[in-house]
């Protein structure tokens, strides 16, 4: 606990936890559908591009490739993996305006957004542009995060979920060409794989430090123990959506 406790958590590369937890993956496949379609973009745009570990392992990136991320860490080590293929990496808080003209972009991507600004996302992307996004579903691992926090309010059974993402793409004059929702099962070996994604992850539990939480984590440490791994289940939902040519 201890080493996941002090373990840099900079980026989004989730290596750490090989061998302590794992998370079953989406079928979609974002990264692959992601890269075909930067493939055959002009210009585009990764919005919170995180470390840039999932913009950086597209074999073929747009001409003119654009990335935004405000978290200081990230933002520098975005840059170091993203500027020697030729993307600008941007500073940004994550709220709007992005910082680009109207009518910018044939493809704008984001990967787990922290919300999806979809008024902007419609302004900067050219008619008959695309979004396409991967993002965290309604309750997802929730088990952990109720483990923590005890039950949570009603309202938590409707956010994220993929019909408001629908909605307000709509409503922002998008047209939903794809919308597909799956639940994946998460495991925990050891409770030092949950500090650290306490951590990483750090809209799970607002906040989170060892300190406040010891004893629930050493009452998970007993029930990994004596029971095996702790099993939640994360959501993922996959968006694509156009702007009317």
């Amino acid at each position: 606990m201890a080493e996941a406790e002090s373990v840099s958590v900079d980026g989004w590369d989730f290596s750490w936890l090989d061998g302590r937890a794992t998370e079953q993956r989406p079928s979609w496949g974002y990264q692959r559908l992601m890269g075909a379609r930067m493939a055959r973009s002009a210009v585009a745009l990764d919005i919170e591009t995180g470390g840039g570990e999932v913009l950086a392992g597209v074999p073929r990136l747009a001409p003119r490739t654009a990335a935004t991320e405000s978290w200081p860490p990230n933002l520098a080590r975005a840059a170091r993996l993203l500027h020697p293929r030729g993307v600008a990496v941007v500073a940004d808080a994550e709220e709007p305006p992005l910082p680009f003209a109207s009518g910018v972009f044939d493809l704008v991507v984001s990967r787990h957004p922290v919300d999806a600004w979809w008024e902007e996302i419609a302004r900067v992307l050219q008619p008959g542009g695309t979004y396409f996004s991967q993002e965290v579903g309604p309750r997802s691992v929730f088990e952990l995060v109720e483990w923590f926090l005890g039950p949570q309010p009603p309202a938590a059974e409707h956010s994220r979920h993929p019909g408001q993402a629908r909605a307000a793409a709509e409503a922002a004059g998008l047209e939903v060409a794809d919308l597909r929702l799956e639940w994946l099962r998460t495991e925990f070996f050891d409770v030092g794989a949950v500090v650290y994604f306490l951590r990483k992850v750090i809209w799970m539990v607002p906040g989170f430090t060892v300190g406040p939480y010891r004893g629930a984590l050493r009452a998970l440490h007993d029930r990994i123990q004596s029971e095996g791994p702790f099993v939640a289940h994360a959501s993922r939902f996959l968006i694509e959506a156009r702007k009317p040519s």
